[in-house]
């Protein structure tokens, strides 16, 4: 029987067919991805530009809050009527003495014709008793009485109530450089004050700067000009703003309202501030 021959063994069309994508599959994969990306981003642009929006302002109402807060928290601690406003060319000025420390001073003697008065009387008095509690002095601090700030005798900006502390550390009986002119008028709780030198915020929206300016004397008319003073940034991208203050709100209170507006990339924001500050002398 003759034997049977073997029949050559043929494969399958699917195992011969080569590995990968053909050029027309990629470019049918490429169109679908393509159109679910650009649903999928009609889906999620409006909700992510208005989180970076949130994001824009929430930024700017917080450096605007830091700055009023600041400005706030220091008139709060402010000489009482040492508060002044000017504008001059678009800028506003805001300046103050910072109160430092205080107290009541001795205006007789004990029975026993003892104590360090305070002399209204004498241009070369240089002390006083402390009463009460001690004080903390520091040598060019100055020595401020009965502050209205009315007139030459009663405005320490032009300096007849006010005179250069030479005390340093904690004292009870405070020291100070006599002027040949005795204190104008006496305070009638007998109080004085300790006030550091002046300070003055300085808001100019050309620039779009808000700045704190230290470092200077005190001048009887209120500068616009600091020279070498030190000046930090305490806000920019400033668009606006404006200080207004009420010295006779009450008898003890003044009122002080403050209004600042920033603006960046499109985002505006606007805060307005009321502030009680002390002007009981």
């Amino acid at each position: 029987m003759p034997a049977m021959q073997r029949l050559p063994s043929r494969a399958s069309p699917l195992l011969q067919r080569p590995h990968g994508f053909t050029l027309v599959e990629l470019i049918v994969v490429m169109v679908v991805v393509g159109v679910l990306s650009s649903v999928v981003a009609m889906f999620i642009r409006h909700p992510l530009e208005a989180y970076m929006m949130a994001s824009r302002r929430a930024a700017l109402v917080d450096a605007a809050d830091t700055a009023l807060l600041r400005i706030a928290r220091d008139i709060q601690g402010a000489l009482p009527n040492s508060l002044r406003i000017t504008q001059s060319g678009g800028i506003v000025y805001l300046e103050y003495l910072p109160l430092q420390d205080g107290g009541r001073y001795r205006a007789e003697q004990t029975g026993a014709g003892t104590g360090d008065i305070l002399d209204f009387t004498a241009g070369t008095d240089t002390g006083f008793d402390v009463l009460g509690p001690t004080v903390t002095a520091a040598a060019g601090q100055y020595l401020v009485i009965y502050n209205l700030g009315l007139d030459a005798g009663t405005d320490a900006w032009q300096g007849g109530n006010r005179r250069i502390a030479t005390s340093t550390g904690t004292v009870s009986n405070l020291t100070f450089t006599a002027t040949g002119a005795p204190l104008p008028l006496e305070s009638p709780s007998k109080r004085f004050y300790l006030a550091g030198g002046p300070v003055t915020y300085v808001c100019n929206p050309g620039s779009g700067e808000l700045r704190r300016i230290s470092g200077y004397a005190p001048q009887a008319v209120q500068p616009t000009s600091f020279g070498a003073a030190a000046s930090r940034l305490l806000a920019n991208h400033v668009l606006a703003c404006a200080f207004a203050y009420d010295p006779g709100a009450s008898q003890r209170l003044g009122q002080f309202t403050l209004w600042l507006q920033i603006s960046q990339d499109g985002e505006t924001v606007t805060l307005y501030r009321e502030v009680a500050v002390n002007n009981d002398a």
